[in-house]
Order: structure tokens, then C-alpha cells, then sequence
């Protein structure tokens, strides 16, 4: 599978951004880290408008037929916008830095509230709910920056009407 861009832009995005890569870092763990980063962005696929334009095989979520932005300007079919791909290096950076650190593994039933080692002791605040849905939003990290070039992207919520 392939990431979002190329890994040669990644590196001059992530560069030019002030990103420092660790020491040894090969052009194979950035190709990994786009792959990671990429499968991010496209966990908000439900939110963006239009559809794949290679349909349910197509291997991303981007690029789509009939996408438009929040304002809606349409999106040229098949393109994958600049801040698509840019946010896809973020996300890319953030897994290459501390790995799975924008996937994490919830079990509901194997939260900790309290934890002693020795004579240290922590208690960590934790939520009443039970719902998995609300255990894996408390866990999602929120990354402003993806957060911010991805929004123009996402289809606006409008609370529906009931008329009776």
C-alpha cells in the first residue's frame, strides 16, 4: 500500500516544517510512517464529501468523484488536494517519532483506575461511561494541526429538522 505523496516530498515537507528525523532514519521507515499516516487521514473518510473514484477497491479514500470543500468548491475528479497529502505527512511524522501513537488499542474492560509500584501510587482520572464508543474517543488523540488541514475537506454537520 501507498501513502499519501512521495516520500522525497515528505522529507522537504517535514524539513521545511523545522521536523529534525532521528539519526539512521531510511527512506523504508518514511514509506512505513506515510503508509501509517495516510491510514489516519483516512479514518475521517466518512466525513468527506463525494466518493472514491476508483470505487471500493481503490486503495485510499482520496481521490473521490464529486468532493467538494466546506464552501463548496468542487474538487476535480480525482485529485487529492495539497492539504490532504499535507496532512498526511503530519500524521506521518507523528508515527515515524513514537509509532501507533495516533492508533490506539482501547479495551474497555482493562482500564486502570489505580496502580501501585512499590511506594508510588497513581490514580488516574477515568470516565463513567461504559460505551466502547466513548472509550475510543477519550483514547483518539486529537492532533490540531491534521485536525486544521483537514476541516476544510469535511462535509458541515447540519442538525436535521423533524417536521410532524
Amino acid at each position: 500500500m501507498a501513502g499519501y505523496g512521495t516520500t522525497a516530498e515528505f522529507t522537504t515537507y517535514a524539513t521545511a516544517a523545522g521536523y529534525v528525523f532521528p539519526v539512521g532514519t531510511t527512506d523504508a521507515q518514511k514509506d512505513a510512517a506515510r503508509q501509517r499516516g495516510s491510514l489516519v487521514i483516512d479514518r475521517y473518510e466518512r466525513f468527506f464529501s463525494g466518493t472514491r473514484t476508483g470505487g471500493y477497491s481503490q486503495e485510499r479514500a482520496w481521490g473521490r468523484t464529486g468532493a467538494s470543500t466546506y464552501y463548496g468548491e468542487a474538487i476535480p475528479t480525482g485529485e487529492i488536494p495539497a492539504a490532504i497529502i499535507n496532512a498526511s505527512y503530519e500524521a506521518a511524522f507523528l508515527e515515524l517519532t513514537n509509532p501507533g501513537s495516533l492508533s490506539p488499542v482501547v479495551t474497555g474492560s482493562a482500564t486502570v483506575k489505580r496502580e501501585k509500584i512499590g511506594q508510588l501510587e497513581v490514580e488516574y482520572a477515568t470516565s463513567s461511561s461504559t460505551s466502547i464508543d466513548d472509550l475510543v474517543a477519550l483514547a483518539t488523540p486529537v492532533v490540531t494541526v491534521i485536525e486544521g488541514l483537514l476541516w476544510p475537506f469535511l462535509v458541515p454537520v447540519v442538525p436535521g429538522i423533524l417536521v410532524v
